[in-house]
């Protein structure tokens, strides 16, 4: 049983419509239903993976937890804090906390930014340190995702990496700041498996030596199986399954989980 004192992150009710054109020729607006009344605690210190097909709600959640989207209904809280409105200095401070990692390197990076501009960028937003203690919490970010040796990659640009590297700076990014919760948002989707496994172990290392709680968003059962601890499924904007990844992979009852996993017999290991 988890401990209730334990949640970094807590959904209460949480709903999102977004409203676009129907079409290019037409002004009338379509509601398209991202998430309805959903309702999740995920506690300090685990991985916890969101699972669902493409247009699911998985990434609006991920980027509702992380501000970049705003719900219409429900509440957001973090270590049992009303953060749903927060905005101005409050939010600065949030985004100290909180991060995430996008899941297309090639656009998350700025092209035009060398590693180190990239890996010290949340260091100059947020006014932390000199230039020396900069140099330093970049090097040990580097270090932590197994970019080594550090200083040899400081003026590198994006073009110049492969894109399981300029996955790893974008891990390096998010982590320079220690932040106590990052979203995942399919980071391994656009490498090979081999590397994904690479990337998934770099994430389980760094969640054993700083504590951070990671939401794992993915449409991948077998990916969450191998990294998480717990995993809810998402269906048409709710969640349809919350429980340990192994006894819902083994024990699906939700068609939809079960519709997932016999559509990747592979995914039965």
């Amino acid at each position: 049983m988890k401990d209730p004192n334990n949640v970094i992150i807590q959904l209460e009710h949480i709903s999102k419509t977004f409203r676009t054109r129907a079409s290019l020729f037409k002004r009338d607006q379509k509601e398209v239903i991202a998430l309805k009344q959903v309702s999740l605690n995920i506690y300090r210190g685990e991985i916890f993976g969101l699972v669902g097909e493409s247009g699911s709600g998985k990434t609006t959640t991920g980027r509702l937890i992380v501000k970049l989207e705003e719900p219409d209904d429900g509440k957001l809280l973090l270590d049992g804090k009303d953060i749903t409105k927060i905005k101005g200095k409050a939010l600065k401070n949030f985004r100290r906390k909180v991060q995430m990692i996008f899941q297309d390197p090639y656009q998350s990076l700025n092209p035009y930014f060398s590693v180190y501009d990239s890996v010290s960028e949340p260091m100059v937003v947020h006014n932390v340190g000199n230039s020396e203690i900069r140099r330093d919490m970049v090097r040990e970010s580097l270090n932590s995702v197994g970019l080594t040796p550090p200083d040899d990659f400081f003026y590198r640009y994006p073009h110049q990496m492969s894109g399981g590297q300029r996955q790893r700076i974008a891990i390096a990014r998010a982590m320079v700041l220690k932040p106590e919760f990052v979203v995942a948002d399919e980071p391994t989707s656009m490498l090979d498996a081999s590397i994904a496994i690479h990337i998934f172990n770099i994430l389980s290392d760094i969640r054993k030596k700083l504590n951070v709680t990671f939401l794992f968003i993915t449409h991948s059962l077998a990916a969450a199986r191998y990294l998480c601890d717990r995993i809810a499924v998402i269906y048409k904007g709710e969640l349809v399954e919350i429980g340990s990844a192994e006894n819902i992979i083994q024990n699906p009852s939700h068609p939809y989980t079960r519709a997932l996993i016999d559509a990747h017999p592979r995914f039965r290991f």
